[in-house]
């Protein structure tokens, strides 16, 4: 299943290694160790031309003096078929470094065919090198736990590798590749331009599968308002992503 979430991270193409914000638990859960406050956050992902593939998920971040820790529940599909998983992840920060870790609780419910549990683990590390360059990292499914005891099928391991580039104020650039055991790599690229403190602008793009993305955002001190809209080349369609992002306390 893929769970990325968050419509900043979908208007730039998912490449997302390199991303501070709450979303972080379902992206790299390194990034959850640069927020400042505690934040509560939903967001929808519809797919109009795809009935039963709509993503929904609600988080819950919360700084503190040792780390930042986050509770989050993600649901994909309809009453025929549908995945739910429900992370609990942290990230702390050590000098330039900010190591995270998170565990997931995932289900799998077909009509007819009843339902598979099982847990999987996730790490990630981000390296501020410069405070423009950025390197990100994580790995999910570590544990490849079994989803099948007849075939001995497992749930496959995600690789992914990415940059973050901030030559301006106004500008931040990414790019990384993902790589799942088995399948070729996926290549992602975004950028988001802010021409004032309270809008930003985005497009990604991704190779193998091939997609393009845009987004929007509007950022005030409390609330966060994300949109993104994703074309797919494959056949699947579009879909579109809304987040709301609340900020339970003042700066």
């Amino acid at each position: 299943m893929f769970t990325g979430m968050g419509a900043k991270a979908a208007g730039m193409g998912y490449a997302s290694s390199c991303l501070q914000d709450e979303w972080s638990l379902f992206n790299n859960s390194a990034g959850l160790s640069h927020l400042k406050k505690s934040v509560a956050a939903t967001s929808y992902d519809a797919r109009p031309q795809l009935q039963g593939a709509n993503r929904m998920a609600f988080l819950l971040a919360v700084p503190t003096t040792y780390g930042t820790g986050a509770l989050g529940v993600f649901r994909f599909g309809d009453d025929v078929y549908n995945e739910q998983k429900i992370s609990l992840g942290f990230s702390n920060r050590l000098g330039l470094a900010s190591l995270g870790a998170s565990i997931n609780y995932l289900q799998y419910q077909a009509l007819g065919f009843g339902t598979k549990s099982l847990f999987t683990f996730n790490i990630g590390g981000l390296a501020t090198l410069t405070p423009s360059f950025f390197i990100g990292a994580h790995i999910q499914n570590v544990n490849q736990p079994v989803l099948s005891e007849s075939s001995q099928e497992r749930l496959s391991t995600s690789l992914t590798l990415g940059v973050g580039y901030s030559p301006t104020e106004k500008v931040w650039l990414t790019s990384e590749i993902q790589k799942q055991l088995e399948v070729a790599p996926t290549y992602k690229m975004g950028m988001e331009y802010r021409p004032e403190k309270k809008f930003a602008a985005r497009t990604g793009i991704n190779l193998y599968p091939n997609k393009l993305f845009l987004g929007i955002g509007f950022i005030s001190t409390r609330l966060n308002i994300d949109y993104a809209y994703e074309y797919s080349m494959t056949g699947i369609g579009s879909s579109h992503q809304a987040s709301l992002a609340y900020s339970l306390k003042k700066k």
